[in-house]
């Protein structure tokens, strides 16, 4: 009898125990935190960027001359100082220049944190068909550069430094709208200066843009309109890196005593080991989890000594 009545009560316990190391293990790699990674951001850039219609000579054929130079996207750099173009019916089908710099760079970066494109042109010189000897546009300095950081607002910059020259005119220019240059026998150009854009998540700069208008005469070209653009760049913000923690477990929002003495009072209930499992998924990875596989482990032990005294008795 007494051997029997050992032997259950050991079975059930170190059946707890067991029950109590299984559900541990997974409620233990449950509390690691899941990091969620977001897109790297955008970023492009261009030193030059044409949108011109060539009409040749009694308008025999209209050409579009259309051009970039340096033009990059993130990851992406460049620095070619020269652009040349070559059009039928214009310098006798040679190839003719259409910028010449000292320095012509631009650069597009673009990581999780931070978007970047950034232009820089010193001395350039700008040519359009027709006109080989007679810059439409000369300029000192010419920087863009946009920047779009995660967490911070995009900001974008643009400046036209030292001395600008248009069709051979020393021009001065004005932020507060666009600057008009006529050349009679020769054409006009409408300029605009320093041109920056920003949203919540974007930025663009854009530091010179021309409008043309040229009709030379006694020239092979009749007339060159349309757009040039002088150092442009743009950005996007990134998504970032967003971290979910894990969910804790809530708080007991009353006293603990009046449920431990009215436990104390209803007779004690038999330990079963799907109970032990339901109580701990409750619990979810809180700091009550240590204690339970304790608990357990300590049942498991007194179980084992249950069994030993009960084999001496029986000897």
């Amino acid at each position: 009898m007494n051997s029997d009545n050992f032997r259950m009560p050991a079975r059930r316990l170190a059946a707890v125990a067991t029950a109590a190391a299984l559900t541990a293990a997974p409620l233990l790699l449950s509390v690691r935190p899941a990091h969620a990674t977001g897109d790297h951001g955008r970023a492009s850039a261009a030193v030059l960027r044409t949108g011109l219609d060539v009409s040749l000579l009694h308008h025999t054929a209209d050409v579009p001359l259309t051009l970039s130079l340096n033009e990059v996207q993130a990851p992406g750099d460049a620095d070619r100082t020269a652009l040349s173009a070559r059009l039928d019916g214009v310098n006798q089908g040679q190839p003719f220049s259409v910028l010449r710099a000292d320095i012509a760079s631009a650069r597009a970066t673009a990581t999780e944190e931070r978007a970047e494109g950034s232009v820089r042109l010193v001395n350039a010189r700008l040519h359009v068909p027709g006109l080989p000897l007679l810059s439409l546009i000369e300029v000192g300095t010419v920087t863009a550069r946009a920047t779009c950081a995660a967490g911070e607002e995009p900001e974008a910059e643009a400046n036209v430094l030292g001395a600008v020259t248009v069709l051979g005119k020393r021009t001065t220019l004005t932020a507060g709208g666009p600057t008009e240059v006529r050349v009679p026998g020769v054409g006009e150009v409408s300029l605009d200066l320093a041109e920056q854009r920003t949203t919540s998540g974007t930025a663009a700069a854009t530091a010179l843009r021309l409008k043309v208008s040229v009709n030379p005469l006694r020239l092979n070209v009749a007339e060159v309109t349309g757009t040039v653009t002088l150092a442009e760049a743009s950005c996007e913000t990134p998504a970032g890196e967003e971290e979910t923690a894990p969910s804790e477990a809530p708080e007991p929002s009353g006293p603990a005593e009046p449920e431990q003495q009215a436990s104390s009072e209803a007779p004690a209930p038999q330990v079963e080991p799907q109970g032990t499992q339901s109580n701990l998924a409750e619990t979810g990875g809180s700091s009550t989890t240590p204690y339970i596989a304790g608990g357990a482990l300590a049942l498991l032990l007194l179980g084992g000594g249950a069994v030993t005294v009960a084999r001496r008795r029986r000897g």
